[in-house]
């Protein structure tokens, strides 16, 4: 053999080595080689069995959120610039394409133009539109309305991710679904509990920190009454979420609280698990530092007075303040220890945006994804034993030349699947089936080339070289086509079609190095051994 040759061989051996070393890595035993393979192997949700859910953020929430927010900034900007108003009311976008708006009553006619100039300079994305002597209907610009549902959705996809990352799922597919129905794509491989990833996704969690007016009272209308059936400006009534003194939800307690919080989820800097007093589980919390010097001056100010966490409009604790309080807090309730986790970890990945509703949601057991497995590896061991046959009585003893690029390729695939971190899925199998006969293709183009040259007389060395240098470019345009389409697929297509471009690019590339190049050295090494050999097994 000669030296060019056998570098060759060294980098095609050191190619096959990092390949296997991909696929299986150092097993020491045959169970440590099965743990590798299903490790390094990654399957997608529909051979590995999971939960697969469809999202509808509701972005109409965090339109409505923001309209109630704008009504408090014009508030106390028409305070400021003494401009007198009958009231506000929100219209309320029900729907998630719904615009809303607000309804401003009572403008003396005399304050309009300041009315509008004040509204121009301060909320620059709303438009003032008058409906009647002394009432304005104010809507939003459809870029910024855009860019409120972009953001709920961008938000919502990358906190439900923090969520379902926290919770050790592997491989997770959350992605947008379609474009302007504001849907999640949400896939969970190998999840044997989905009830609770779909309450830890749909908790909104959101974390407020209240001052308490007055309270408790044994119900919503005990309450109502103690204050005349009307609730004083910026207040509201939150119902505990305990019970009364703490023996249960049965028993309601309801407390009069500021609207306003002191601080909310968004000022956190960390939500861990903790123990009280009595050794059970509660929620410890950090704020950050700007929070953390707000909070301290507000509990200074406030010694004696109560304090209220809510939790989605729920309290969750009442507490006296004793002291300045200044980066840190605690949330304590009747949780188990696992309640309690989930619960950090929610505060910890943020507070969702908007809530969501569930478009659709479909399980695959485990049974099912291994059947599917079984199913594809019959497929290919069939595909794979058909074209072997063919091969060997079409080609003969160059048939196995074939063949051992074939299996090549197939390992470089797999390897390459590994090393890239990417998700196998049945469509994916398909690929490797459709590879299996493109691999093949690319051996019977440049075969056939061979017997073309023999047949004109030249030796068998001439005419392997003919044949590999004119079927190249015939191999590299087949190939690159093919490719350019699997291109499109990936850019286009949804996860399934995604998983097959992906195969079949892979396959492709590695069809060009063992049909021209393995095989190439294959016949070299043949012809080395016996150079002025007058036929040639094809």
């Amino acid at each position: 053999m000669n030296r060019n040759l056998w570098k060759k061989a060294v980098f095609i051996g050191v190619v096959v080595l990092v390949s296997i070393f991909g696929i299986i890595g150092l097993p020491t035993s045959g169970e440590s080689l099965k743990a590798n393979v299903r490790d390094n192997i990654r399957l997608g949700l529909d051979l590995r069995g999971g939960t697969h859910l469809v999202l509808q953020v509701r972005v109409n929430d965090a339109v409505n959120a923001e309209t109630d927010q704008t009504i408090e900034r014009l508030k106390t900007a028409l305070d400021l610039e003494r401009i007198d108003y009958g009231g506000f009311t929100p219209i309320i976008a029900a729907d998630v394409l719904e615009d809303g708006g607000i309804l401003v009553q009572g403008i003396p006619a005399e304050q309009t133009a300041a009315f509008r100039d004040t509204v121009g300079l301060n909320e620059p994305n709303w438009v003032v539109r008058q409906v009647e002597p002394g009432s304005y209907e104010m809507t939003m610009l459809a870029s910024a309305l855009r860019e409120i549902r972009q953001q709920a959705l961008r938000q919502s996809i990358e906190t439900i991710r923090n969520r379902v990352d926290s919770l050790g799922v592997s491989e997770p597919t959350i992605q947008e679904r379609g474009r302007g129905e504001y849907e999640i794509l949400v896939q969970l491989p190998g999840v044997d509990d989905p009830d609770r990833v779909k309450a830890i996704m749909q908790t909104t969690a959101l974390l407020e920190i209240k001052a308490v007016r007055s309270g408790p009272y044994p119900s919503r209308e005990a309450a109502l009454a103690q204050n005349s059936g009307i609730l004083p400006t910026g207040t509201e009534l939150l119902e505990s979420a305990v019970g009364k003194g703490g023996a249960g939800p049965d028993e309601e307690e309801w407390y009069l609280v500021a609207r306003a919080s002191v601080v909310t989820g968004r000022d956190l800097r960390n939500a861990r698990v903790g123990r009280d007093e009595n050794n059970l589980p509660e929620v410890d919390f950090t704020l950050s530092s700007d929070a953390g010097v707000r909070f301290g001056n507000f509990t200074e100010n406030n010694i004696g007075n109560l304090l209220a966490v809510v939790l989605d409009d729920r309290i969750h604790s009442v507490a006296t303040i004793q002291s300045r309080i200044t980066d840190s807090g605690r949330i304590m309730g009747s949780y188990t220890l696992q309640e309690a986790n989930d619960l950090a970890l929610v505060l910890r990945a943020g507070a969702l945006p908007a809530s969501m509703r569930y478009l659709e949601e479909r399980t695959v057991g485990p049974s099912l994804g291994a059947d599917s497995i079984r199913s594809g590896l019959l497929a290919s061991l069939a595909g794979l034993l058909g074209v072997i046959c063919f091969m060997l009585i079409y080609y003969r003893l160059a048939g196995v030349n074939a063949i051992v690029a074939l299996l090549l390729n197939l390992i470089l695939l797999m390897a390459a699947l590994a090393y890239a971190g990417a998700t196998l899925t049945l469509p994916g199998i398909a690929g490797v089936i459709l590879i299996i006969g493109m691999a093949v293709d690319a051996n019977v183009l440049i075969f056939e080339r061979i017997r073309e040259e023999l047949r004109t007389g030249k030796t068998v060395v001439s005419s392997v070289e003919a044949g590999f240098h004119k079927a190249f470019l015939t191999i590299i345009d087949t190939n690159l086509t093919t490719l350019i389409a699997a291109f499109f697929l990936f850019l286009f297509g949804t996860g399934p079609v995604k998983g097959f471009a992906v195969t079949l690019s892979i396959g492709l590339v590695a069809n060009i190095f063992t049909a021209v190049f393995v095989s190439r050295v294959i016949f070299d090494y043949i012809l080395s051994r016996k150079p002025r050999q007058a036929t040639l097994s094809i």
